[in-house]
């Protein structure tokens, strides 16, 4: 792993020109290194199809809808791969798939496991308020699966379920958007605690909160359409939102 300064670095304000000339350099990456980018993405579609798969086997593929809405909100993890990939390019390295897997194997023993933990309990907080949300406004409604349930989600009780699922929802999706999208680049970048990255990230969203908003609403759409191909829409959305993502930390930030 590459040496890494220590401490938080300043943040400017972002601006649009900084996430279209953040796309452009994160197409040019997977342009460039396909290899790593697919890998990566190959466990945002295993988790996907996993999900799918509990959801159908076990009779309740109503609570898909919940998973892929939660789906965007872990898929940071693996990102991490790709952030790196961006990085060697940058500096010249060599892009070795086994160095940049073992860069992100080393940060097991660091202060990544702890955002991930936190964003997990986001994920399944928001996993129960969903259960309970279902409960309180369908709960008496008979429900066996999606395509066969159409009548019941369009019903009065299941537009409302939506509008309020979909409130809570953006909620969770965007505390955690707020946390992770500068937090979770800069513990590749820095030698830096958690809490520290939290608040870092959470601070200059709050300063821009329209343009990153918008950056996080692009990235939750591009998501959800890429899983309607049985997610395989995301070996393309995944490598190119995840080395943009480290062009964009790089862009807004100062040693």
């Amino acid at each position: 792993m590459h040496d890494r300064p220590n401490g938080a670095p300043s943040v400017r304000p972002i601006t649009t020109a900084d996430i279209r000339e953040s796309l452009r350099a994160g197409a040019k990456d997977f342009a460039a290194a396909p290899v790593p980018g697919l890998f990566f993405a190959s466990f945002y579609v295993f988790v996907g199809l996993i999900m799918a798969w509990i959801t159908y086997t076990t009779g309740t593929t109503f609570w898909l809808v919940l998973a892929v809405m939660g789906f965007p909100l872990i898929g940071a993890f693996a990102a991490l791969g790709l952030y790196e990939t961006s990085r060697r390019r940058a500096a010249g390295e060599p892009l070795n798939l086994r160095e940049i897997t073992g860069v992100v194997w080393a940060h097991k023993v660091g202060q990544l496991p702890w955002l991930a933990v936190i964003l997990v309990i986001l994920f399944l907080f928001w996993f129960f308020l969903g259960h309970m949300i279902f409960a309180l406004f369908l709960g008496l409604s008979p429900m066996t699966n999606v395509s066969g349930s159409t009548e019941v989600y369009f019903s009065t009780n299941g537009l409302k379920m939506f509008g309020f699922g979909t409130v809570v929802g953006a909620a969770f999706a965007g505390l955690t958007f707020a946390l992770s999208v500068l937090g979770m680049p800069m513990f590749l970048d820095r030698d830096v605690d958690f809490v520290t990255a939290m608040i870092t990230s959470f601070q200059a969203v709050r300063a821009r909160p329209v343009i990153y908003f918008g950056w996080g609403a692009f990235i939750g759409t591009v998501t959800i359409i890429a899983m309607i191909p049985a997610f395989l829409g995301l070996f393309i959305a995944m490598p190119i939102l995840g080395h943009a993502t480290w062009h964009l930390y790089k862009a807004v930030t100062r040693p």
